[in-house]
């Protein structure tokens, strides 16, 4: 388990009955999660106190409940890194603190390379490994089909301080940019991704990880440097394993390159109870 532990100005108070309750900076929400099927052991108070509280809807979506009149967005840090966290329609606030051991993980890569880094980071979201990745001195390429996504890391790079660094903005379908990539002979020495269960592209393409994750992985091989440095793989999608991404991995990145592969769930720490909630899982490809 590779637990995303070293917030202050996130925290996961505590988890029971579907929902989870989490301090983001000043505000504390109450959120629904799929992992969360044990009871609410109804000994914190802040359950019914949150600042908001979202709520599913039967039939399909849901919508926020706010106590406290609050600002439209506001601002968490980790470490150099700042981030815009906004409670969406469907949910989420902009940010998956999990990912944080990951941003780490990649800035001490990146900063003991001894060398200059290209990094190319797929279905990228609202930036937070672009941004780590940027602050450790690499030069960056971010790619996300959603516009209104890649605006919103564009904001959280300046908000980073970063908006000088070399980070290339690209709203694209990924299968598709990496294949144009190819045919202009560009290469990266590290590539992240953070693949969905189910998406579309710009133009409707379809994505489904379960039938395109490892071609998608066999593709960016031919935009990979001689000599790379890490391939970081993350998955939400229930069912998949840390074995599957490890035999993934190994059949891609570990015949072609050599290397050590590294997998696991993913996951933060419950203040209440000390557990830990699970968040998904990681692959890591990484340089010997």
């Amino acid at each position: 388990m590779y637990n995303a532990d070293q917030w202050k100005d996130y925290e996961l108070l505590d988890t029971g009955d579907g929902e989870k309750l989490e301090r983001w900076g000043r505000f504390v929400l109450r959120r629904p999660d799929p992992q969360v099927i044990w009871p609410n052991t109804g000994q914190n108070d802040r359950w019914t106190t949150a600042d908001g509280h979202y709520h599913r809807s039967s039939s399909g979506g849901g919508e926020w409940e706010f106590r406290t009149k609050m600002p439209d967005r506001w601002t968490v840090t980790y470490g150099e890194l700042k981030f815009h966290i906004r409670p969406t329609s469907f949910k989420h606030t902009g940010l998956f603190p999990e990912q944080a051991v990951n941003w780490s993980w990649m800035m001490n890569k990146i900063r003991q390379a001894g060398r200059p880094i290209r990094v190319l980071n797929l279905f990228a979201y609202t930036g937070g490994a672009t941004l780590a990745a940027a602050a450790a001195g690499a030069e960056v390429c971010h790619v996300d089909a959603a516009k209104g996504m890649v605006q919103w890391a564009k904001e959280n790079a300046q908000l980073s301080g970063l908006e000088s660094n070399p980070i290339r903005y690209i709203i694209d379908d990924v299968f598709k940019f990496v294949q144009r990539e190819e045919r202009r002979g560009k290469q990266y020495d590290a590539i992240i991704m953070d693949p969905p269960s189910y998406g579309r592209g710009p133009n409707g393409e379809m994505w489904k990880l379960e039938e395109n994750l490892y071609p998608f992985i066999e593709s960016c091989l031919s935009v990979l440097s001689p000599d790379p440095l890490f391939m970081l793989v993350n998955s939400y999608t229930s069912g998949i394993s840390p074995t599957v991404l490890h035999n993934m991995l190994h059949m891609t990145m570990g015949r072609k390159f050599g290397g050590s592969i590294h997998c696991g769930e993913i996951g933060l720490p419950i203040t209440a109870t000390g557990l830990t909630l699970p968040c998904g899982i990681l692959g890591r490809w990484e340089a010997e």
